[in-house]
């Protein structure tokens, strides 16, 4: 057989990452060389064939729900009788998102190689989060790999329906106000302007609203191209900064302080962090480490630096919920069920309960928010569109006032 050249992507010993270029006679043939080498390989493929470096100007994004699939069909195979690599195998061809797949088959290369399935989820942070990292790593120490896969689906399916709830119950508000500004752009740029040619011969001064409308409108020709190209460079800022912690350090404690949102919010981190607490210590990872996990995975930084000095209170030797109690963005009742949960020895069960409680408390929030919004704002917008209307009329009634 004639050999070809075949370029590589492995990890080494240490994790680090290499790419090269060698002469074999097959993929297969490649991979084995690679591995006899120590090496894990992570990508074989013929030299020049495909174009196999190109460019992915949009990478193909995993969501959460599909990490959660994920995490029970793999609970369901191993529950089944599959092996691990077999039920790796099936699902690294048959996941519908095709990064999800291009990883699977890392993550199977890597267990054949002889790693653990926590260490090949490690090796790929940027996709498996931390908290399905450390469930695994404790599943394998206790022979209970499917029980923390299904763990880790019931949480990430949990955090999915939350944001659902919550995407719901704000679509009808967001789209109303999109479509009020929408409107009142374009009665600005196109209606006020025609009004305006048949206001020059009238011969009279105009009421004040309707030169404050003109003056806006003249004004919007200018403004809208400029607001366009600001947001437009704002969205691309806040899409690669928004998560730096430098802006996440000034955005979080203000988004907690937004009136009427403000509480929605701390609801939302307050029942992802006893979800992933509970589940973490439900699964036998040590509180210090669940502690550090939970503080990136709650969404607010306000809760995360509290966790953190948390952690440090309870390497002293401290209990869990001492120290959350002097941080104010844990209420009195979840540092109670807390404390009494350590005092019974079912802490993570008490988690769970709060997070009940506000998964409850923030269908009740969102619901309820929906109901007052949609009257307020079709009032607001109401008051809007009539406001420009009267302006426009008010010259035209002026005539008739003189002509009588």
């Amino acid at each position: 057989m004639t050999s070809q050249q075949y370029d590589y992507k492995v990890r080494d010993a240490s994790g680090r990452f290499r790419e090269g270029r060698v002469k074999a006679a097959s993929e297969t043939a490649v991979a084995d060389k690679l591995r006899s080498m120590g090496y894990v390989p992570l990508e074989v493929s013929q030299a020049g064939v495909g174009m196999q470096r190109e460019i992915h100007l949009f990478k193909p994004r995993v969501k959460q729900k599909d990490l959660a699939l994920f995490a029970r069909q793999l609970a369901t195979m191993i529950d089944s009788g599959l092996t691990l690599l077999r039920a790796l195998g099936i699902l690294a061809e048959q996941m519908e998102n095709a990064e999800l797949r291009r990883v699977l088959s890392e993550v199977k290369l890597a267990v054949e190689s002889g790693h653990s399935l926590s260490a090949a989820f490690a090796a790929h942070g940027d996709l498996f989060p931390a908290l399905m990292v450390n469930m695994t790593k404790a599943g394998e120490a206790g022979g209970f790999l499917d029980t923390a896969m299904r763990q880790i689906a019931e949480t990430f399916e949990a955090d999915v329906k939350l944001r659902g709830k919550v995407k719901s119950a704000m679509t009808y508000p967001v789209v109303v106000f999109c479509l009020a500004i929408v409107m009142c752009l374009g009665m600005l740029l196109f209606i006020v302007p025609i009004f305006e040619e048949m206001f020059r011969g009238l011969g009279s001064e105009l009421p004040l609203p309707t030169r404050v409308l003109v003056f806006l409108s003249r004004s919007m020709k200018y403004a809208v191209p400029v607001m366009a190209l600001v947001g437009v460079i704002g969205l691309h800022w806040w899409r690669k900064h928004g998560q730096d912690p430098q802006v996440r350090a000034v955005v979080d404690p203000l988004k907690l302080k937004v009136p009427v949102f403000g509480p929605l919010f701390a609801k939302i981190a307050l029942a992802r962090f006893s979800r992933n607490l509970g589940t973490l210590l439900g699964s036998g990872v040590p509180i210090l480490q669940s502690l550090e996990i939970v503080g990136d995975t709650t969404g607010s930084m306000v809760i995360g630096r509290a966790l953190q000095d948390v952690a440090r209170s309870v390497a002293a030797g401290e209990s869990i919920a001492g120290p959350l109690a002097r941080h104010p963005v844990f209420p009195p009742m979840v540092v109670q069920m807390i404390a009494s949960g350590e005092e019974t020895g079912a802490i993570d069960q008490m988690l769970h309960r709060i997070a009940i409680s506000y998964d409850e408390e923030i269908e009740t929030t969102t619901e309820a928010l929906t109901s007052l919004i949609e009257p307020l704002m079709i009032a607001g917008l109401g008051m809007v569109v009539g406001g420009m209307i009267v302006a426009l009329y008010l010259p035209i009634f002026s005539v008739f006032d003189l002509i009588e």
